[in-house]
């Protein structure tokens, strides 16, 4: 075939990305245009293709004309193995990489460095797609090419990629960044790539001195919200301000830096800060949508409820965040007591995160204002507009009526919900909760052990009816052991700390029970640990300690029946 014509003909086709373009509205090339496009160190010279490879290489221009893309890299990918031609390859990883085809570009990319050794761009995409396969040591060592011939590096993306990986490949990643920081100690993407593994590793002070050893002015963006991310690990959160106040006065336009800031202030309490930061931002972003959103949480935290309306008012307008923006108005308006208001805005929510919250509060103010059965019929109609949530609300309506002190209500709630879902494990719990009022005990064991036998490491259930049983039967030995299995499970829950308590008073472990009771208590400030903590001082004979405990329990909760019914049956009166 002629020469001349085989480098034309090929030349063409390797410009052929200015026309090989998608249908999608916004006219996205699927790689780069190559007069825009990083430019190639040397001018690329082709060399004589066969007739199948020029074949092929035109039906792949034509299928991306057409956008069949997986033709034009299958093509693109062969052609690339075949004819071992570096432009070829490097088409081929174009196009792979615009397609998210990570093999592909794998291969194409190190076919492009393999014959163009010379180029830092192949290089660098070489190291990039070896980062991305897990490939670390293979990257470093490409990106170490990179280096070597003054190219911009990426060993800020070979750190992140690493950053997920097992201790063994970071220990050994942080042994070849010292190894290259030693002959490049101004690179600021080895001090910050070293920094990234440190803090996977967990060693949060070591990657802060190694960030701490640059100039704030000669740091990047990314290093210095890493910095400021690690003072906040070390619960430094005033220095990570004093930080990022440095860095906006350097760059006083950058969002990232600008919004951990007004993040940060909130975290700090000082709202009306964080409000002027978040507003300013949103005057420099008026189109962002996430900032405006952000603001409105920031008043709602400050109790400006009137600010916080207007712009959740406004993402309603824009159409973003339409249903948050909905639950917090009803949020805002329960605030300022207009309760009517506030139901417009819950029963606007729509299905998402904010459903089910929207739901429960609904009820809960309809039942506060006496409108209980108006409250159910919502539900009802709920669960028959968005039966993927029935579950949750019979459970929120089980709930509201229990709340009432209607346990009559409640059970016919739930036994209704279990015709329908018969096995559903959160309506069994919640109708032996409800049949534990009832004094049905063997339906409350029955639904609990049917619970246990799906999930034996149930905690919550393995408490319940360790507490049920130590509580109201004598089968002491038996409760013991299923709170003790729910302590092993999960040592820290004050509510397994005192049904641990109480099993220990129940068969005579005065002392025992007394420790455990105090520290239940102190963890947890509850009624109800109260009242056995109360009981136990007054076996002991501490009958003083035992009132004073009852009295501030009392204090926070004045319409305590177990309080009550335990001054009732040991004081002989309901109040101290």
């Amino acid at each position: 075939m002629n020469r001349s014509l085989a480098l034309l003909t090929a030349a063409a086709l390797l410009s052929g990305c200015q026309t090989f373009a998608p249908s999608a509205p916004d006219g996205t090339p699927p790689v780069e245009d190559p007069a825009v496009a990083t430019p190639a160190e040397q001018p690329q010279v082709y060399g004589s293709f066969s007739q199948d490879t020029l074949l092929s290489l035109l039906t792949a221009e034509l299928a991306g004309q057409r956008n069949r893309f997986d033709i034009a890299l299958g093509n693109y990918v062969q052609q690339a193995k075949v004819t071992q031609d570096a432009g070829v390859a490097e088409r081929g990883f174009r196009i792979a990489e615009y397609l998210g085809a990570e093999q592909a570009a794998l291969e194409t990319s190190l076919l492009w460095t393999k014959n163009a050794p010379e180029s830092v761009d192949a290089q660098r995409a070489a190291a990039v797609q070896l980062a991305r396969a897990g490939r670390y040591d293979e990257s470093m060592r490409f990106m170490e090419r990179v280096l070597q011939r003054q190219g911009d590096t990426h060993f800020d993306f070979l750190a992140l990629s690493a950053a997920e990986s097992d201790p063994d490949t970071r220990a050994g990643l942080l042994q070849s960044f010292a190894r290259l920081q030693e002959k490049y100690p101004d690179n600021h993407q080895l001090l910050f790539g070293q920094a990234l593994l440190l803090q996977q590793d967990g060693r949060a002070q070591e990657a802060l001195e190694r960030l701490e050893g640059q100039p704030v002015k000669d740091r990047p963006v990314a290093a210095i919200l890493l910095q400021a991310r690690l003072l906040q690990s070390l619960e430094r959160n005033g220095d990570a301000l004093i930080l990022l106040e440095k860095g906006i006065k350097r760059h006083p336009d950058d969002k990232r830096l600008r919004l951990t800031y007004a993040r940060l202030l909130v975290v700090e309490d000082r709202l009306d800060e964080a409000k002027g930061e978040f507003a300013s931002l949103l005057q420099q972003f008026p189109n962002d949508d996430d900032l405006r959103f952000s603001l409105a949480l920031v008043c709602l935290e400050a109790e400006a409820w009137q600010e916080a309306i207007v712009y959740l008012e406004e993402l309603v307008e824009r159409d973003n965040h339409v249903d948050a923006a909905h639950y917090n108005l009803a949020r805002a308006y329960e605030a300022l007591d207009e309760p009517d208001s506030a139901l417009i805005e819950y029963a606007l929510v729509g299905p998402g995160n904010d459903y089910l919250p929207a739901q429960s509060r609904q009820s809960e103010l309809l039942f506060k204002q006496k409108r209980g059965e108006e409250a159910a019929q919502r539900l009802r109609q709920a669960r028959e507009s968005q039966p993927d949530y029935a579950i949750q609300l019979y459970l929120i309506e089980a709930e509201a009526w229990s709340t009432q002190q209607n346990n009559q209500r409640a059970w016919q709630v739930i036994e209704q919900a279990l015709e329908q879902f018969p096995e559903d494990l959160n309506l069994l719990y919640t109708r032996a909760m409800l049949a534990e009022k009832r004094d049905n005990l063997p339906l409350l064991e029955q639904d609990l052990r049917f619970i246990l036998e799906r999930e034996p490491d149930n905690a919550m259930v393995l408490n319940a009816l360790g507490y049920t049983l130590a509580d109201r039967t004598t089968r002491y030995a038996e409760a013991r052991e299923l709170i003790e299995q729910a302590y092993q499970l999960n040592p820290d829950d004050p509510a397994i700390l005192d049904s641990l308590g109480w099993v220990n008073y129940r068969q005579g472990n005065l002392d025992e029970a007394e420790r455990l009771l105090r520290k239940a208590l102190q963890d947890f400030p509850d009624h109800e640990v109260a009242a056995h903590l109360g009981e136990v001082l007054w076996a002991q004979g501490k009958q003083k300690e035992a009132r004073k405990i009852w009295r501030q329990a009392l204090e926070q909760q004045p319409d305590s029946s177990i309080l009550r019914s335990t001054l009732l049956r040991l004081t002989g009166a309901e109040t101290l």
